[in-house]
């Protein structure tokens, strides 16, 4: 299966990748170069050039705020879904604050965070902090209550009924939202680099890529978020192939 997986992903950016050259052709402008000018603008860029720097900042902030996200929302999703009192008392608020787009927030949290790594970073963990908190609230409120009576019975204690019940009914949602939410925190921190930085893919791709008119330097930017994003999601599949392997079993 693995195999065979990795040889569609192969086969689709085969055909992404002559899709493009042949949309490179039919423009004929520099505007929309090639995969293979592009590609070496990218190794250029790695090697001798700023992208490096650029999508390593970049993996830095999503990485952070993803990681405080779970740290912070993945507890307080279970306390909120293992408690009826608390699930109901909090519900309201929940209601109201998730469907407002956070990224409205950034010219507030500019004001008093500032330009730099911890305003990028708040955004992007509060986008990704509501989509957890609900996913893994909601996960734990769902476990059927024969299940945990049964474990319950068999004299299990607090801490083995999270362990062994709670967490492992969590986790699935929890990676799932996660992996959903790659693309909402790619997309933002390209908004949140395109001003106020000197670093970073979004400022590598409007300023230094856009901003010069060297277009290949630009798609050699797109092409370095794309990859960033297909490797941060990746990333999340794996670990839930290595923590959740009943789910893989069941499929």
């Amino acid at each position: 299966m693995p195999w065979a997986r990795a040889g569609g992903v192969a086969a689709t950016l085969s055909a992404l990748f002559v899709a493009w050259q042949a949309a490179a052709w039919l423009v004929g402008s520099e505007v929309l170069p090639g995969p293979g000018a592009v590609t070496v603008a990218f190794i250029r860029g790695l090697v001798g050039g700023d992208l490096a720097r650029d999508m390593g900042m970049s993996a830095y902030r999503v990485v952070v705020s993803v990681a405080l996200s779970v740290a912070t929302a993945a507890p307080l999703g279970l306390a909120l879904g293992l408690s009826r009192t608390a699930y109901r008392l909090t519900a309201p608020l929940v209601y109201l604050t998730f469907p407002v787009p956070k990224i409205v927030l950034l010219p507030i949290l500019l004001m008093f965070l500032g330009i730099g790594d911890s305003s990028k970073i708040a955004v992007i963990f509060l986008i990704l902090f509501s989509q957890v908190l609900v996913v893994v609230r909601d996960a734990a409120a769902s476990v059927r209550p024969e299940l945990a009576l049964s474990v319950r019975s068999l004299g299990a204690s607090w801490r083995q009924m999270l362990r062994y019940v709670f967490l492992p009914a969590s986790l699935p949602a929890l990676l799932t939202a996660l992996r959903i939410s790659v693309g909402t925190a790619i997309a933002v921190l390209f908004f949140v680099e395109s001003f106020g930085t000197t670093s970073g893919l979004g400022y590598y791709i409007l300023v230094k890529g856009w901003g010069r008119l060297a277009y290949v330097d630009m798609y050699a930017g797109v092409l370095a978020m794309a990859l960033l994003g297909l490797a941060l999601y990746f990333s999340l599949e794996l670990l839930e192939r290595r923590t959740c392997g009943w789910l893989q079993a069941g499929r």
